[in-house]
């Protein structure tokens, strides 16, 4: 029987009146690659934040690398690696002058702080661009960066919302070759959002669809496709679980975020 890393039981975040995540109930195998699909609004991002303890449950609860999100929230986040939609490196720093702020935040041994910030580098292919202001990288050395940033301390769980949002094909490949070799190397669970759905055919062991809060379908992408009989594709497994176009595109909030995060990273 697989290590669970990542339990939910009736997770729920409500905004006043407006429930954003009802009553969310799933579990991640330890190294599995979990993909959380839906539409802008379904619900993805806030549960990814409270996930990653960065916003509290309305009620329920969940448990990440065996540590409760309400009860041990500083071990859940030394448990754990995020990189967010938006931008979160600093442009005016080099890369390395980056990394070692987070080696630092992450409390890092002193002694072993350069050692793991020139294997990061060297791990995300940016040990030539080290020294260069981030101002200068393009979107997947941006990406790539935030991803050797957050796996500095080598968490057990690495939560990945729309990691290739706003990047050409070429820097999507590459910023998923990493993430493949993160995870043969070290055992990390990843547990991301994304829009392409070809990501998600391609590298989630499982997945997830979201409508509304709530869980509409759970499974491999084979069984997803086989649940509305032979011969559907992904898209239309998304399609008909995640639901219409007219109640699909999100908040003006959820629009403008992603469309700032692509261009900065464009």
């Amino acid at each position: 029987m697989s290590e669970l890393v990542l339990e939910l039981k009736t997770l729920t975040r409500r905004f006043g009146a407006f429930t954003a995540v009802d009553a969310l109930t799933l579990s991640v195998n330890a190294g599995e690659v979990f993909g959380l699909l839906g539409s802008n609004g379904a619900g993805k991002t806030t549960t990814i934040k409270m996930l990653t303890t960065l916003l509290p449950p309305s009620s329920g609860e969940a448990k990440v690398a065996g540590f409760s999100i309400t009860k041990q929230a500083v071990d859940v986040r030394r448990s754990i690696g995020y990189v967010p939609q938006a931008v979160s490196v600093d442009g005016s720093l080099t890369g390395y002058e980056n990394l070692l702020i987070f080696a630092k935040l992450y409390d890092l041994p002193h002694r072993e702080q350069q050692a793991r910030i020139r294997e990061a580098l060297e791990f995300m292919g940016l040990t030539a661009e080290g020294s260069r202001l981030v101002g200068t990288y393009s979107g997947g050395m941006v990406r790539r960066l935030e991803i050797a940033q957050s796996t500095l301390h080598r968490p057990r769980v690495l939560f990945l919302d729309e990691p290739t949002v706003g990047l050409d094909p070429i820097a999507r490949d590459a910023v998923w070759k990493h993430l493949v070799d993160l995870r043969a190397q070290y055992g990390t669970t990843l547990f991301l959002t994304t829009h392409y759905l070809e990501e998600a055919e391609s590298h989630c062991d499982r997945i997830a669809i979201m409508r509304q809060g709530k869980v509409d379908a759970l499974g491999t992408c084979k069984e997803l496709e086989t649940s509305l009989g032979p011969g559907h594709t992904l898209s239309e497994v998304f399609v008909h679980y995640a639901g219409s176009a007219l109640e699909s595109g999100g908040s003006f909030h959820d629009v403008s975020a992603e469309r700032a995060t692509a261009q900065r990273l464009g």
